[in-house]
């Protein structure tokens, strides 16, 4: 176990996973630490479905087909964000020795998306269609602190926003009731340590880039 700090700075997006299950009571830990997140009014909006073993498989099998069935871009960033993609794509695919003019292996590797990198378990983060922005922020605190949880547990992932890509497969794989909208996968697992982009540190802007202090002159 580490502290918050190293927990945070050891944290990063796995893109490789090793077969190796996850064993149930350091899931089950994570799963509890997470529980503690605050949310608007203690509603605890989240609900997450996980998969392993048969069932992550064949999510993999339909996604995978229904990827190759109908091919779809990923939902567009408004035109004045969509630098940050095109940075985070080059220096990802960079790390996998995918060049910049190689098209048919930047396909590839956008697809491993919906392969899970490998992952032998899936999650798949739901909220109420009738709750507001201000209960997403419950559920991103969740996932953080599900994220860091696992992270100081020895336990890889990667937050998925591109199998939202696909919500009808998914719901229908996983009977997720209409009520719920789909808010983003996690892949999890151990992460393959010999694969180059799983030790990518992302650069960050610095702080004053996000946050203004105000305060008297």
């Amino acid at each position: 176990m580490f502290d918050l700090e190293g927990v945070v700075r050891s944290r990063c997006s796995t893109r490789r996973f090793l077969p190796t299950p996850i064993p149930r009571d350091l899931l089950e830990e994570a799963l509890a630490l997470a529980q503690l997140a605050p949310s608007n009014s203690n509603i605890q909006p989240w609900r997450l479905f996980l998969t392993e073993g048969e069932r992550t498989e064949q999510l993999r099998q339909a996604l995978m087909a229904e990827v190759h069935a109908q091919p779809r871009e990923l939902a567009p960033l408004p035109p004045s964000f969509r630098a940050h993609r095109r940075e985070l794509g080059a220096i990802v695919y960079g790390a996998m020795g995918v060049a910049r003019d190689d098209d048919a292996g930047r396909v590839a590797a956008s697809r491993r998306n919906y392969e899970f990198f490998g992952a032998p378990m899936v999650g798949i983060l739901c909220m109420h269609r009738e709750l507001g922005l201000v209960d997403a922020v419950g559920v991103g605190m969740y996932l953080q602190t599900l994220v860091l949880g696992l992270t100081a547990r020895g336990i890889g992932t990667c937050v998925q926003a591109a199998l939202t890509t696909y919500p009808e497969v998914i719901r229908r794989e996983l009977s997720i009731p209409e009520e719920l909208v789909i808010l983003c996968g996690l892949s999890l697992g151990y992460a393959d340590p010999d694969f180059p982009a799983n030790q990518l540190k992302i650069p960050k802007h610095p702080v004053e880039t996000n946050v203004s202090i105000l305060g008297p002159d």
